[in-house]
C-alpha cells in the first residue's frame, strides 16, 4: 500500500473522476425507516435468521442510516436527501406548535412564496416524496388510545432534531391531527368528487388525501414544514433492462417488473422472496420486500386508476388488475416489510395503495358507500392475517378497506453481488471492476461490490487516510463473477477511509466517507 503524497494524490483524482459522477447518479436516496426491531404476526421477536418464520422484514436491512446537521439557525440540513428543512412548524413564533400554526392548502401555498428563514428565501412547499424522506418507523400511531399525556407518544419523525406537536386537543382536535401539507394534489378526486391534495400524518404514521377545496363549509388545516435544495428529489429515472427488471438509477435500486400477480398475506409474502430467491429469480438471489419508504419512491403521483386507467405507477412496470369490493376493477395495494407499530402490538404492517384507497363512508341515510377515500398513492396498513370478510365494512374513520392479502413488488440494490455460477458463461463479467460503495457517506456500515472475469486471488483492504490498514475484507481465490463485500465502521471514527481492490494484475483504490 502507498503512503505519504502518493496515496493523497489518489484521493484528489478519484475525488474528482468517481466520487462527483456517484453523488450526481443518486439524486434520490431513500433514508432507512429506523425501524430496528423485528416482529411476526402479533408483536415482537428476536431477531430471525434465513431458516426462520418472517426472515427479511424491514429491520433485516440496513439501509441509508438517517443524518441530520442542526444549523444552529432554525434549519435542518438532511446529509442524506441534501434537503434542508424548517425545524419547527410554529409559524407563529409563540414557542408552540398548536391549531394557530395550521395554514389549508392555498394559505400554504402562498406563504411558501415570501418565506424567510435561515437567510434563505427560496423555500417550497414540498411535494409528497420529499416530505415521506422524513418519516421514521419507531414511531407507534396512537389510533383509539384513550390517553392525554402526548408525552407517553412516539411521533414517526425525529424528535431530537424537529419540533413536532400533535392535534391541538384545546381546539378541539383529535392527537392524531397532526398532518402536514404537501405540493402533490391527487389527479383524481376522493370521497364524493373532492379535490385532494397529499398529506403525512406523523402523528400516526401514514400518506393519506385531503380535501383542498372547501367541503362542508370550511377548509382543512394543517401544519407545514418548508423545505429548500435538491430540486431532484423524488424525480426517478427508471431504465428497463429488458431482463425483467426495472433500475432507478436515481434511487440505486432494482425492482421486479412484473408482481406476484396474486394477494397473499404478510408472512407469505416474506416467505414468497425467499422464494423468488432459491430459484435465482431473473439471475439475482438476493431479492427483498420493499421497505415501506423503498416502495413509495416508485409511486407515480401523475397517474390514478380514474385519469389514467392504471396503477399509480410508472408503465415499464406491470400491475395486475384485480376486482375491488365494490365488482370494479382497480389495482392492489402493496406490502412492504415495515410493521405498522401501535401502542399495543405489531399486528400491522404498512402497504401502499397502486390503487384507489378505497373506504366505506355511510350516507346521511346510513347506507354504505364505497368509495376513493384517500387516493391512489396513500400510504395505510393492513392486519398481518386473518380474514378479510371479518372487516365487512372496513375498519377506522374512513372505513378503510382490509384486504390483509396485498401483493409483492421486489426489490433490490442495483450493482450488488449477484448470484453468478461459474459455469454461466453469460454473466461472466467482461472485465475487471471496482464499484463505488453504497450508500456513501455510510453510517455504519457500507457495502462494495466488484467483478472479476476470471478466476483470481482477490485482494480488498481498507486503510485510513494515513495509509494504515484498518480492514481486510478478502483475501482469497475467487472464481469469475460479481461480489459484494461489507464493511462495518462501527469501530471506527468518522473520516475518509481508502479501500484497494487486488486482482491478478489488477489493482484499484477509491475513496469513501464515514460520517457519524
Amino acid at each position: 500500500m502507498r503512503t505519504g503524497k502518493m496515496i493523497k494524490l489518489t484521493i484528489v483524482v478519484l475525488t474528482i473522476i468517481i466520487t462527483t459522477g456517484f453523488v450526481k447518479a443518486q439524486t434520490f436516496k431513500i433514508v432507512d425507516t429506523g425501524q430496528k426491531t423485528f416482529y411476526d404476526n402479533a408483536g415482537t421477536i428476536n431477531k430471525p435468521s434465513s431458516s426462520d418464520s418472517f426472515y427479511g422484514q424491514d429491520a433485516q436491512f440496513d439501509g441509508n442510516q438517517p443524518s441530520y446537521k442542526d444549523n444552529g439557525d432554525g434549519t435542518i440540513t438532511d446529509l442524506v436527501t441534501g434537503l434542508t428543512w424548517q425545524k419547527s412548524a410554529d409559524l407563529n413564533g409563540d414557542g408552540i406548535i398548536d391549531y394557530n400554526d395550521k395554514l389549508t392548502y392555498d394559505e400554504a401555498v402562498a406563504v411558501a412564496d415570501t418565506f424567510s428563514l435561515g437567510g434563505y428565501n427560496d423555500w417550497r412547499l414540498p411535494t409528497i416524496k420529499e416530505l415521506y424522506s422524513l418519516i421514521m418507523f419507531y414511531g407507534k400511531d396512537p389510533s383509539g388510545w384513550s390517553g392525554t399525556d402526548v408525552s407517553q407518544l412516539t411521533p414517526f419523525i425525529d424528535t431530537t432534531y424537529f419540533k413536532f406537536g400533535y392535534g391541538d386537543t384545546n381546539a378541539g382536535e383529535r392527537i392524531i391531527d397532526a398532518q402536514y401539507v404537501t405540493s402533490t394534489k391527487y389527479v383524481s378526486t376522493t370521497m364524493n368528487g373532492d379535490e385532494t391534495v397529499f398529506g403525512v400524518n406523523f402523528g400516526d404514521g401514514r400518506i393519506k388525501g385531503y380535501p383542498s377545496s372547501l367541503v362542508g363549509g370550511s377548509y382543512k388545516k394543517f401544519y407545514v414544514k418548508y423545505v429548500r435544495g435538491n430540486t431532484e428529489y423524488g424525480i426517478n429515472k427508471f431504465n428497463d433492462n429488458g431482463d425483467g427488471t426495472i433500475t432507478d438509477s436515481a434511487t440505486g435500486l432494482m425492482w421486479q417488473q412484473d408482481d406476484s400477480q396474486t394477494g397473499l398475506n404478510w408472512q407469505q409474502a416474506l416467505d414468497y422472496v425467499q422464494q423468488k430467491n432459491s430459484e435465482n429469480y431473473l439471475g439475482y438471489s438476493d431479492w427483498r420486500l420493499p421497505n415501506v419508504k423503498e416502495l413509495q419512491s416508485i409511486v407515480d403521483y401523475t397517474r390514478s386508476p380514474a385519469t389514467t386507467n392504471s396503477a399509480a405507477i410508472n408503465s415499464l412496470f406491470n400491475s395486475t388488475q384485480i376486482t375491488d369490493e365494490g365488482g370494479n376493477p382497480n389495482y392492489p395495494f402493496y406490502w412492504s416489510g415495515t410493521t405498522h407499530n401501535n401502542m399495543v402490538t405489531g399486528d400491522h404492517a404498512a402497504y401502499v395503495a397502486f390503487g384507489e384507497a378505497l373506504g366505506w363512508m355511510q350516507d346521511m341515510m346510513g347506507n354504505y358507500q364505497l368509495l376513493d377515500v384517500h387516493g391512489a398513492g396513500a400510504q395505510r396498513s393492513d392486519p398481518k392475517s386473518g380474514n378479510p370478510s371479518d372487516y365487512p365494512y372496513g375498519h377506522g374513520p374512513q372505513g378503510d378497506v382490509i384486504r390483509i392479502y396485498n401483493y409483492v413488488r421486489l426489490v433490490r440494490d442495483a450493482g450488488t453481488a449477484t448470484s453468478i455460477g461459474e459455469n454461466n458463461e453469460t454473466n461472466v463479467p467482461g472485465e475487471f471492476v471496482l464499484n463505488q460503495n453504497y450508500p456513501n457517506p455510510f453510517n455504519p456500515s457500507t457495502k462494495i461490490s466488484y467483478e472479476i472475469p476470471k478466476s483470481s486471488f482477490v485482494s480488498l483492504k481498507v486503510y485510513d487516510i494515513v495509509g494504515k490498514e484498518v480492514g481486510t475484507l478478502v483475501s482469497k481465490n475467487q472464481s469469475a463473477g460479481s461480489y459484494v463485500a461489507n464493511f462495518d465502521a462501527s469501530k471506527l471514527s468518522s473520516g475518509i477511509y481508502i479501500y484497494q481492490l487486488n486482482a491478478g494484475d489488477y489493482s484499484k483504490t477509491m475513496k469513501m466517507i464515514c460520517l457519524k
